[in-house]
């Protein structure tokens, strides 16, 4: 387990300028001056008292701003030696101002998270804080700003539920504990594995494991991607197989099978010079084989891409994907998608796991974006599956690529076809990118 430091300490690793933001006060004389609280819990002024001199902190977080790696923004880092890290009403009043801070001067919001959740010693009054919290994360929220959360150890309660699992990007030390439940209160035979960083990642639930060593560069990474919004459309990559269309439709559907056609990583390593990928639908599911997700820098500016890998896509690699294009249609960021697909996964499982529901997300995600969405079919193109990630009127096409209304093999199927006319299907089915251009389904040109 990483090291738990103080709230200082753990600032001094990512900021080198933190300038602590002034402390508010509560607006009525008789609630701050209350005997051991809004509930007048016996000894918690003591221990508010011995806490204070223990952390040197007044309260369980501390507030400020900073520039991590040339990007400013708003750090909260959460000193769990003053209570647990627990958040009671002046917690809520720094978290408060510290989000209002950030809306009035454009910064995105680092939480740096490690609690063990509400304040007991202060009972609802303490919980309802989480109200507080989400108002503000949302209202930041619609004014644009990113918020990348990095959670530490243990990150539990409220805390996680509010702050961290609900930030943009959710990066985590290695072995904290992360999950609601924290290791009082869950049930004696749970197994502890579920309830860590590297559990949460698995989940879906974060977005990556990030040592010590390596946060500030790659907290500074996601600062740069996510506040560099433009109004440009994401040029379209260039194609990296063939380069002449194919001569007809069984051929273009062997080019796009191809297994020596260039498939998205390919592209993605072309397009941009570097990348910070999102992973997960924060549904409980992943799908890093079909589904590649991410900010990346192409030509000196951030576009985001939603990219599929050639396999058929499960349900969770289409909520990532709507999640990845929300998340960039609010930041003002332009979106690339690659389709590659033969179908959405259609096993019982993917089923069970709302496939219908997830390809539907993605189609509303596309049909609402403000931001510009380019497409580029670079491989199979199967059906609804691929059609959900391609733009209305801004979807091209490589030469090794097909898009058809179902693969030929399953058109000749419907149609009670012999197995043998499958080729002869694909050729009427009109499905090469020469087709897909005269039917205006697809554009040709930059």
């Amino acid at each position: 387990m990483t090291e738990r430091l103080s709230a200082r300490r753990f600032l001094a690793l990512l900021t080198d300028d933190f300038t602590e933001l002034p402390h508010p006060t509560r607006p009525d004389p008789a609630r701050r001056t209350a005997p051991d609280g809004p509930l007048g819990w016996h000894g918690y002024d003591a221990s508010r008292a011995r806490a204070a001199e223990r952390t040197g902190e007044s309260e369980s977080v501390v507030c400020g701003t900073g520039t991590v790696r040339g990007t400013p923004a708003v750090l909260i880092a959460f000193e769990f030696g003053f209570l647990g890290g627990s958040l009671g009403q002046r917690t809520g009043d720094r978290l408060e101002a510290a989000y209002a801070h950030a809306r009035a001067h454009r910064l995105p919001v680092v939480p740096l998270i490690a609690t063990g959740g509400s304040r007991m010693q202060e009972g609802m009054l303490a919980l309802t804080q989480l109200q507080r919290v989400a108002r503000q994360s949302a209202l930041t929220r619609d004014a644009g700003l990113a918020q990348i959360a990095v959670v530490r150890d243990p990150t539990t309660g409220g805390g996680w539920a509010t702050l961290g699992a609900g930030a943009d990007v959710v990066l985590a030390l290695p072995g904290a504990q992360v999950g609601f439940a924290g290791s009082r209160v869950r049930p004696r035979d749970a197994d502890p594995a579920a309830y860590t960083a590297e559990a949460q990642v698995a989940a879906g639930s974060a977005d990556a494991v990030v040592p010590p060593g390596e946060l500030r560069a790659t907290l500074g990474r996601w600062l740069r991607l996510l506040t560099d919004p433009s109004d440009a459309p994401a040029p379209v990559p260039a194609p990296l197989g063939a380069t002449e269309p194919p001569d007809s439709g069984r051929e273009a559907v062997r080019r796009a099978r191809a297994p020596e056609r260039p498939r998205a990583r390919a592209y993605l390593d072309a397009y941009f010079t570097d990348r910070a990928g999102i992973s997960g639908d924060r549904c409980g599911g992943r799908d890093p084989e079909g589904m590649l997700c991410g900010f990346g820098t192409h030509a000196g500016r951030t576009v985001a891409y939603a990219a599929q890998t050639g396999t058929a896509t499960r349900p969770a690699g289409y909520r990532t994907a709507a999640r990845l294009i929300r998340l960039a249609d609010r930041l003002g960021i332009p979106v690339l998608t690659l389709v590659d697909t033969p179908g959405a996964a259609n096993d019982a499982e993917a089923e069970r796991q709302g496939a219908g529901a997830a390809i539907a997300e993605v189609f509303g995600a596309v049909a609402a974006a403000r931001t510009p969405v380019t497409s580029l079919l670079i491989g199979e193109g199967g059906s609804g599956g691929a059609l959900a990630l391609a733009a209305p009127g801004a979807t091209w096409a490589t030469p090794d690529s097909y898009f058809s209304v179902i693969a030929p093999e399953a058109a000749a199927a419907i149609l009670k076809r012999p197995p043998g006319q499958a080729e002869e299907t694909a050729d009427q089915l009109r499905l090469r990118p020469q087709d897909l251009a005269e039917l205006g389904v697809i554009r040709t040109g930059g």
